[in-house]
């Protein structure tokens, strides 16, 4: 018989102990009695992978280099056995006496090398690969080498307990049931088992145990443990625990493999069902092509849709068109893209409006402090809405310097009145088509803007802001502002004709909220369709309510700092407001306040302290020198102040007259004006010049006199007539040689006849006077209507004189006579 039959029998511990025939080399029979078979002394090599068991039979793989002299020491002796023992965590090259256990397996080498080889080849670090057969488990009794090649004396300790017990039985009957629910699970399993069939019988308990241990995967730590474990029942109890786990491990993969076939063959199943029904469609004539799916598309998206007869009408007719055309002519995809567009207009789809006064106010006051004349004017408008029981028709022009919140008013309303928002900003448009769309001719044609809106909205009746009207340019591909008149009509819009659709499309529910910084840039008819709301700007009081309720809050949240990680006081809001931004809007602060969060946040990162308050101190630490901290309205001789309005709110205007010398006659201007202005300042100087002997003045002081009058900032241009008061207060100030000694600010349109005339902004140059701190102005009669409109908080503290001529002016200035003119 062959070498592997003679090492599983020898191998077998319950039949060494009894004694067997056991089959030799040479194919006789020699009867093996216990220990007496076996070697006293045994070479031992560690191995680093997991235990062997006896009976087990398979390849290892040994490093010539460091175990060559162990194995041909092993093949110099008759018996060819080698003791191998488990350790877990050390390479075998690494291993010494101490980490070896005490408990391993002997082994009989099959196919060893030569023990006269001695070649240079088994000394190369080559590694080699040898059959190995278990026989039986070693103790180590005591070292007799320890380097290697290690060599110790040995015992052949035996399986302790009666393999016949019907205990015994038991445990080996649910080891064998164990190994049967394995089998259907892998089939490794079933050749290991037919293996040990072949080889030995069942009815084996030890061996049992040590073969069903080293089917399992289990570690080297529990192999081990068996391996060293003499009492049967104790060593099956083990086994049988491994095996359950190992079973319960298997029916894990089995299931999760199922799981990934199931999906897998799903998948493969629609995709096979798929491909037939596209041939058995095919065959009976009933498949969809593209064409069909888009025209289905585009049906679908106008169920639920008013569709105006017309509009249905030219569908219908490029419906048509697309079935007959082939899906990649040029015509095919310039079709598409029109029924696209047509049907994403949502046609007849209004949203519910709330038309609640009560939730409008709060939308608002919860937006924006201030501006209280202009959100009592948005409530009168959507009043009348609720009344009629709808809002329309009606299309708000916002007025106003940059950052008082004029678009933030126009989303306000859309949630005040629960309707969808757009907005789209109409500054530098130069072509029409921007607004009535492109002709279909074009190649890479659009609808307008509006038309965009409603697609994205997907609504008829949304609120649609149009940003920066007063900016809309003009050039040779048409007029955007003359496209805008029949836009902002309303007896126009309900029929709004989009070039690319070249369809009626009803505007006439949409509103329209225009935002502008100026009047003088729209074009009248234009500015005649829109309703003005003006908005003028903040006061330090607004803006410190502003500051404090809006600003900071969001400025934190933005940076991710709490509010009790960092805090200003008013006392700082203020003096950020007096000192650093004296603009109408609010911009300016809130670029202020975010430096402002900015450093303070590196100071929180980079100090000790875990919270900061920021006062008044501190504000030029954190924003540098004030740049408006000395900013006085000039005194002097010759020096009066006026007030201006500009596109960007009101602002006080100094004007200076000088005598330059007295050779001659002469005016000279200087300040970069327009020309309006110089005509103010040459009707000032003629008024003046003629009426110097009623003003007290030497009736020759012009007539040898060069004077020189300029308005300062000559890098700012200025325009208008409103100065023309101020410039004649300032010549005759200069020709009384009288300097005017107290704030006082001005403004109004002088003649030659000496009659002053109303101006415009009176609103916004209050407020630039309040912002300077000069409580005391001359406004021409005209415009006392519009002091009195004006909120009580602007005119708190204000002494006004109202002049019908500038003999009044001069009363006011110089004498300083209060009359019945004067409100207070």
């Amino acid at each position: 018989m062959n070498d592997e039959l003679l090492g599983a029998g020898a191998g077998h511990e319950d039949n060494a102990v009894d004694g067997e025939i056991l089959s030799s080399e040479n194919g006789g029979h020699d009867l093996a009695v216990a220990d007496d078979m076996l070697p006293a002394t045994l070479h031992i090599m560690p191995i680093s992978t997991r235990p062997y068991f006896p009976g087990q039979a398979q390849p290892v793989t040994v490093n010539m280099e460091q175990w060559g002299d162990t194995l041909r020491e092993v093949a110099r002796s008759g018996h060819r056995l080698l003791g191998v023992a488990f350790i877990e965590g050390k390479e075998s090259g690494q291993a010494a006496v101490a980490d070896f256990p005490v408990t391993g397996c002997v082994v009989r080498l099959h196919r060893v090398p030569n023990p006269q080889d001695s070649s240079e080849e088994s000394a190369q670090g080559v590694q080699n690969q040898f059959l190995v057969q278990g026989i039986k488990r070693f103790r180590v009794v005591r070292w007799l080498s320890e380097e290697a090649p290690f060599l110790a004396q040995v015992e052949y300790p035996r399986s302790e307990g009666q393999r016949d017990s019907d205990e015994v039985k038991a445990y080996a009957m649910a080891l064998i049931k164990e190994i049967k629910e394995l089998l259907p699970l892998n089939p490794l399993y079933s050749e290991e088992l037919k293996h040990y069939l072949s080889h030995f019988s069942p009815n084996e308990p030890s061996f049992l145990a040590d073969f069903c241990a080293a089917l399992t995967t289990a570690s080297g730590a529990q192999l081990q443990q068996v391996l060293e474990t003499l009492p049967l029942i104790p060593r099956m109890e083990l086994v049988l625990n491994l095996l359950r786990k190992e079973r319960e491990v298997a029916e894990l993969q089995t299931k999760i493999t199922g799981q990934v076939n199931q999906q897998v063959s799903a998948q493969q199943r629609e995709f096979f069902l798929r491909e037939q029904l596209k041939v058995i469609q095919k065959e009976l004539g009933i498949s969809k092509d593209d064409k069909t799916v888009d025209a289905d598309d585009f049906q679908a998206r106008l169920e639920g849709l008013v569709v105006p007869a017309e509009a249905q009408k030219r569908i219908d007719e490029e419906l048509r068109k697309l079935s007959f055309l082939e899906t990649g002519s040029p015509e095919y995809a310039v079709t598409r893209n029109y029924l696209d567009w047509a049907t994403s207009v949502p046609w007849g789809k209004y949203s519910q409006d709330v038309l609640d006064l009560g939730h409008a106010r709060e939308q608002l006051n919860s937006h924006h402090d201030g501006l209280e004349d202009v959100k009592e004017r948005i409530i009168e408008f959507l009043a009348v809405g609720t009344f009629k029981g709808e809002v329309s028709g009606s299309i708000l022009l916002l007025v106003g310097p940059p950052g008082v919140g004029k678009t933030s008013i126009g989303r306000s309303v859309a949630d005040a009145l629960g309707r969808e928002f757009y907005r789209f900003s109409l500054g530098g448009m130069r072509d029409e088509a921007e607004i009535k769309g492109h002709r279909r001719t074009y190649i890479g044609a659009m609808p307008g803007k509006l038309v965009q809106a409603l697609k994205d909205v997907e609504v008829s009746n949304p609120v649609i802001m149009l940003d920066e009207i007063d900016k809309i340019g003009s050039s040779y591909q048409g007029d955007p502002a003359s496209a805008l008149l029949e836009v902002l009509d309303p007896e126009q819009n309900s029929e709004f004709l989009d070039h690319y659709l070249d369809l009626r499309v009803d505007l006439s529910k949409v509103l329209f909220v225009c935002t502008a910084n100026q009047l003088d840039s729209i074009p009248a008819p234009l500015l005649d369709r829109m309703e003005t709301i003006r908005l003028s700007g903040y006061i330090a009081e607004e803006k410190l309510v502003i500051a404090r309720n809006h600003l900071w809050p969001r400025l934190l949240q933005r940076s991710g700092v709490r509010p009790d990680q960092l805090k200003i006081n008013d006392a700082g809001l203020r003096y950020v407001i007096d000192a650093y931004c004296r603009e109408a809007g609010v911009r300016s602060l809130e670029k202020q306040l975010a430096r402002i969060v900015r450093k303070s946040i590196v100071r929180l990162l980079e100090g000790d302290q875990s919270k900061l308050r920021v006062g008044r101190k501190d504000i030029e630490d954190l924003l540098g020198k004030p740049p408006f901290a000395n900013d006085k309205p000039l005194r002097g001789l010759g020096i009066a102040t006026g007030l201006a309005w500009t596109s960007l709110g009101g602002v006080t205007l100094a004007i200076e007259s000088s005598q330059v010398h007295t050779l001659n006659r002469g005016f000279k201007l200087t300040g970069k004006l327009g020309e309006v202005m110089r005509e103010s300042a040459d009707i000032a100087y003629s008024y003046v010049m003629s009426h110097l002997k009623d003003y007290g003045c030497p009736p020759d002081y012009f007539d040898t006199s060069l004077v020189h009058l300029h308005v300062p900032e000559g890098a700012t241009p200025k325009d208008g007539p409103s100065a023309g008061i101020t410039m004649a207060t300032a010549l005759l100030s200069l020709a009384r040689k009288e300097r005017i000694a107290r704030p006082l600010a001005m403004t109004g349109e002088l003649t030659l006849t000496g009659q002053v005339l109303g101006v415009g902004g009176i609103r916004e140059k209050v407020i630039a006077a309040r912002r300077s701190r000069i409580m005391e102005l001359i406004l021409p009669a005209a415009n006392k209507k519009d002091f009195e409109e004006l909120p009580d908080y602007l005119r708190e503290g204000i002494n006004v004189h109202f002049a019908r001529t500038f003999r009044d002016v001069f009363h006011y200035v110089f004498e300083n006579h209060l009359d019945d003119n004067a409100l207070h």
